[in-house]
C-alpha cells in the first residue's frame, strides 16, 4: 500500500467523497424504513459503516463528508423532515474519527489494526451522535434525559452494532482487493 497523507485532499479524495457520500445515501434510503421505536426520525441504517470504512481508507476528510454530504443527501430525498445541521455533522464526524487511523492502517486484516479501528469507531459514535443529541435541547427543547432516552441511546446502539460488525468485514475485503491489484 502507498503511503498516505492524513490530511491530503487532492482530485482522488474528492471523488472517493462523492462516492461515500451517494452510497451513504442510497443505502440510508433503502433502509429508511427501519424505524427505530420511540425514536423520532431514528432508522437502523447499516449505512453507517460506510462514511465509517471511507474514512479509516481514505482518510478523516473524505470519511466526514462522506457521512455529512450523505446524510444531507439522504434527508433531502427521503424527506427528514427539515435541514438538521447537528445529525448531519454527527454522521460526519462518524467518518471522521475512524480516518484519523488511515495513516498508521496498513494491514487491514491485523487482529491490532481491527482493534484501533473498533475503538475509534466507538470514539466516533459517541462523539458524533453525542453532539447531535445534545443539539436537541436548545433546537427542539428538549430535556437532557429525554435526549438519552429518544435520541443518544435509539441511534448510538444502532450505529455501534453497524459500525463494529460491518468496517471489520469492509476493512478484510478492501485489503483483498488492494493486495490483487498491486497497490
Amino acid at each position: 500500500m502507498q503511503k498516505k497523507s492524513l490530511w491530503k485532499f487532492g482530485t482522488r479524495e474528492v471523488v472517493y467523497s462523492a462516492i461515500g457520500a451517494a452510497l451513504y445515501a442510497i443505502l440510508s434510503i433503502a433502509t429508511n424504513w427501519l424505524q427505530i421505536p420511540s425514536a423520532a426520525n431514528v432508522s437502523f441504517r447499516p449505512a453507517v459503516a460506510i462514511p465509517m470504512f471511507f474514512g479509516l481508507a481514505f482518510g478523516p476528510i473524505v470519511g466526514f463528508i462522506a457521512g455529512f454530504l450523505g446524510n444531507i443527501i439522504n434527508d433531502l430525498v427521503a424527506g427528514g423532515g427539515g435541514f438538521w445541521f447537528w445529525w448531519h455533522l454527527g454522521v460526519g464526524l462518524l467518518g471522521f474519527f475512524p480516518g484519523l487511523l488511515a495513516v498508521s492502517i496498513t494491514n487491514y486484516k491485523n487482529i491490532k489494526s481491527i482493534l484501533m479501528t473498533e475503538l475509534f469507531i466507538v470514539i466516533g459514535v459517541v462523539v458524533g451522535i453525542g453532539i447531535a443529541s445534545i443539539s436537541d435541547i436548545w433546537v427542539s427543547g428538549m430535556s437532557f434525559s429525554a435526549i438519552i432516552a429518544e435520541d443518544f441511546i435509539p441511534a448510538a446502539i444502532p450505529d455501534l452494532i453497524n459500525g463494529l460488525i460491518l468496517v471489520p468485514i469492509l476493512m478484510i475485503a478492501y485489503d483483498a482487493i488492494v493486495k490483487r491489484s498491486g497497490r
